[in-house]
């Protein structure tokens, strides 16, 4: 497993009667699965580790179960109270979509069997969120979480996906949350607007 870099924190706030959520954002791959954690104090959001689970193993089994195995000894040091993960899209290639669907599973299982609450994002809406634009590049996003977080530096590519799964949770909720989403709605795990055609 790679770590980025770690500010350990206390889930403590400033106002006595405000309570902090800490969130897992999980970006999933075989080859590596990405993770972030931050704490959600009132409106502000603090970066507390974030970095990569990076699978042994030529055969997919023991990939998976890297997967499993180190998310939750990510789980297990940092005690997240949700979770968020970045829904799988159709690719060109199905056998890659399975694939990656197979370590998105792996990630699920490792929250749901301690316990946490998952959420589910798609890639569309993580954007949204953290850029305010569908269609932002990798660097694009990188940035916005560093300046979103207050990071010295951009994280890696696969930790940056995961933060920014965890931002669009904090700032939205469950599903589309408190998004401006008036004329629009869901099509194949895309926001559309109302008008669109196929």
């Amino acid at each position: 497993m790679c770590k980025t870099s770690i500010r350990r924190r206390r889930l403590t706030s400033d106002d006595p009667g405000a309570a902090i959520t800490r969130i897992l954002g999980i970006d999933p791959g075989l080859r590596t699965t990405g993770y972030g954690v931050l704490d959600r104090d009132g409106n502000r959001l603090v970066y507390v580790a974030s970095g990569c689970v990076r699978p042994v193993g030529a055969e997919l089994p023991s990939r998976l179960k890297s997967i499993l195995e180190g998310l939750s000894e990510v789980i297990a040091r940092h005690g997240p109270h949700q979770v968020a993960i970045e829904q799988v899209f159709v690719n060109v290639n199905p056998q890659s979509t399975l694939l990656l669907g197979q370590a998105r599973g792996t990630a699920i299982c490792a929250a749901v069997l301690s316990g946490l609450p998952v959420a589910e994002y798609t890639a569309l809406q993580i954007k949204q969120a953290v850029v305010g634009v569908g269609h932002a590049g990798k660097g694009q996003v990188q940035e916005m979480v560093r300046r979103l977080l207050n990071l010295a530096a951009a994280p890696g590519s696969d930790a940056a996906d995961a933060l920014a799964c965890a931002i669009c949770h904090a700032h939205g909720g469950q599903g589309l949350g408190r998004f401006a989403t008036a004329g629009y709605r869901l099509r194949r795990g895309r926001l559309v607007s109302r008008g669109a055609t196929a």
